[in-house]
């Protein structure tokens, strides 16, 4: 190419756009009006002259859904596994911008987000610029980066690769099986049940491959709850007074289920009235400091110790690594880049909120990181700058826990020095043990996470007698576990392939909105009677539709399309084959579903219904009931069909029936409705 080179970069975001314009023409630049800004300014392309231009889409460029009749609900789902999917333009103004900016370019830069959703997001933009480009598009390139920073966004434009059809491919399959999947199932089962039963409690019962499964972990604790029998249990405890340190023993049996042999031990350490201390150890132990933080362990921490939900932590995440405050927030990696400049990083943050820290990190020296996992995708989420103010209380929290997380990393393990004492009385043996930390190590950074001292730092002799103070029976009962928590489902999620680390935030706010779980105390979920009856009715029918394994044979057939093990077609219908055999025996089985659902709701004819409202049905000109129960509807008898209302579902209000006119078009009684 001869002359000024014309560049066009697209990102996913505009203010990715902003950063890296800002970055390429040291603040020089200028801003034009558009449905994404675009940035313009001179420099230079791989050694010759250019003038950029910089914009971006918001996401992704198209969605995948049905074409024609096959998004009538009245059609038969079992057609959809075969059904033939478009790509539609979520915006077509987004696609006329970008025809647009690509007229006249000669270069096309992708910064598309890192993962394989934003390579699918690269073949999108391309769709829409590569023909309207000089050159029918050939030179178009893909800059990847972890960090909008000026050394990450240089490093990347003198390191351009190539877009990755295969990795785009994995997302369309995915995006296919998802949408024929899922739509199929929700269909079936949503008209099914609601035009059954009228205390639902949502307008939608849905299905998804990876939500479901989901759904699945929640119950599965659920009923451990409900089945869980308590047992009374004694253990003894007796209270010594040894060398002038008085002690609470703790028997090594631990716990008695026979009242009558526990009252026996306890006789037996009464009469013996002393022990003698049998052994006596010191050893040392250690608290492991953390891995590099990757997402999946970013949304645990966020939701256990910050009380931040997914959504809402990826969310603040991806405001910081806009800002340039944090690296790219999606990764899978747990081990830093062998020629990654730590010590920079800790420097950094001499000027932050932890300098004491880094100041010890720097003069003591980095302790090597853990070895982790490399993905090769993005580093661990690591700090970049310090800001000079936050938006908001939690973008404050979360760039301070990812800054202690990654000063903890480069620091020891903390030590401490354990003491066990073993005391005899009688036939009855029981132990006593103490814990001083010596280095706090790690948790210098994340005190939370620091050992507390306990017990006596004495030292005793084998044979030393202890005095009896006192004995006593302690009565207790085994108790269930706790719901799960958001964090815990998000490691089981992790552990079964459910999702990625970009999509779990995506299926647990799903399963909340849904009603099939609801959010209870230390961001624990709660399944609904509608979840349980769900996941209990799959278990019955086909329990494969609920087991996350086979979200995870998915998961891997979509991965062997990016890897080149696999091509895009196959494993597309293979998958499908093996649902359609799914659901065509989930249909036949239905009431063995429906037989809890009978238990669990009420329907039409079991509920009071308002017969104040009672519009025309413009089919057969029958009355229809109105439900008023959540969600609001209105039923036909006579066709088997309700209604929707979903604007008073939204909004709420009062509704009462528009006397007796009908809609001109439909032939439907006509109804009111105050806000």
């Amino acid at each position: 190419m001869n002359g000024t080179v014309k560049v066009l970069i697209v990102s996913e975001k505009p203010s990715i756009s902003l950063g890296i314009a800002k970055i390429l023409s040291n603040g020089e630049m200028e801003t034009h009006k558009a449905i994404t800004p675009v940035h313009t300014f001179s420099g230079t392309f791989q050694s010759q002259p250019a003038f950029f231009r910089s914009t971006a889409v918001t996401g992704h460029v198209y969605s995948t859904d049905f074409t024609g009749n096959n998004q009538n609900w009245n059609q038969d789902p079992a057609l959809l596994f075969d059904a033939d999917v478009k790509k539609d333009a979520s915006s077509k103004s987004m696609c006329r911008h970008l025809q647009s900016e690509a007229k006249g370019i000669d270069v096309l830069v992708l910064c598309l987000d890192g993962d394989r959703e934003g390579e699918n997001i690269c073949f999108e933009v391309m769709e829409n610029t590569q023909p309207f480009m000089n050159h029918g598009g050939k030179y178009t390139f893909r800059a990847k980066f972890s960090a909008i920073s000026a050394p990450d966004i240089l490093k990347a434009m003198n390191n351009l690769t190539f877009p990755n059809k295969y990795e785009s491919l994995s997302v369309d399959a995915r995006q296919e099986l998802d949408l024929k999947v899922g739509v199929a199932f929700t269909r079936f089962q949503t008209r099914y049940f609601s035009e059954k039963y009228a205390d639902l409690d949502s307008n939608l019962i849905s299905y998804g491959p990876c939500q479901i499964p989901t759904l699945g972990f929640c119950v599965d604790r659920h009923d451990e709850i409900i089945h869980f029998q308590p047992k009374p249990f004694w253990k003894v405890q007796p209270t010594v007074d040894l060398d002038g340190n008085r002690m609470v023993l703790q028997w090594k049996k631990g716990r008695e289920f026979s009242k009558a042999s526990a009252e026996k031990s306890l006789a037996a350490v009464e009469a013996a009235g002393a022990g003698k201390v049998t052994a006596y150890t010191e050893s040392s132990g250690q608290k492991t400091k953390p891995l590099p933080l990757n997402t999946v362990e970013m949304l645990k921490i966020a939701s256990s110790n910050l009380g931040m939900s997914p959504n809402q932590t990826m969310h603040v995440a991806e405001n910081l690594y806009i800002q340039g405050y944090i690296s790219y927030p999606r990764t899978e990696s747990s081990a830093y880049p062998v020629h990654f400049d730590l010590e920079e990083v800790v420097r950094k943050q001499l000027s932050g909120d932890f300098p004491s820290i880094a100041k010890q990190i720097l003069q003591q020296g980095i302790v090597p990181p853990r070895n982790g996992h490399d993905a090769g995708d993005h580093p661990p989420i690591t700090p970049m700058e310090v800001p000079s103010g936050f938006f908001d209380s939690n973008e404050s929290r979360l760039y301070n826990y990812i800054v202690q997380h990654f000063l903890a990393t480069l620091m020891g393990p903390c030590k401490y020095r354990k003491i066990h004492t073993e005391i005899q009385f009688g036939t009855e043996l029981f132990s006593y043990k103490g814990r001083r930390v010596e280095d706090h190590g790690f948790t210098a950074a994340m005190p939370w996470l620091r050992p507390a001292d306990e017990g006596s730092s004495s030292k005793f002799k084998v044979g030393q007698e202890a005095t009896l103070v006192a004995a006593s029976l302690v009565e207790g009962k085994t108790e269930p576990p706790d719901y799960l928590t958001e964090s815990e489902l998000i490691g089981k999620m992790e552990k079964h392939q459910i999702g990625t680390d970009a999509s779990i935030a995506t299926h647990i706010t799903n399963i909340v909105n849904r009603n099939y779980v609801r959010m209870g105390h230390c961001r624990t979920l709660i399944p609904t009677k509608l979840g349980v009856a769900l996941v209990h009715g799959y278990h019955k029918i086909d329990k494969q539709l609920v087991l996350p394994d086979v979200r995870a044979s998915i998961e891997n057939s979509i991965s062997a399309i990016a890897t080149l093990k696999d091509d895009y077609r196959s494993v597309v219908a293979k998958s499908l084959r093996e649902f359609a055999d799914r659901f065509d025996f989930f249909v036949k089985q239905i009431s063995q579903m429906d037989e809890l659902f009978e238990a669990a709701f009420s329907t039409f004819e079991e509920v009071e219904l308002d017969s104040k409202v009672k519009p025309i049905c413009g089919n057969c000109r029958r009355y229809m009931k109105y439900i008023n129960l959540r969600p609001s509807r209105l039923y036909c008898s006579t066709c088997e069909e309700t209604y929707g209302m979903p604007l008073l579902q939204k909004h709420g209000g009062k509704i009462r029936q528009h006397g007796d006119f009908t809609c001109p078009i439909d032939g439907f009684g006509l109804l009111s409705v105050t806000v």
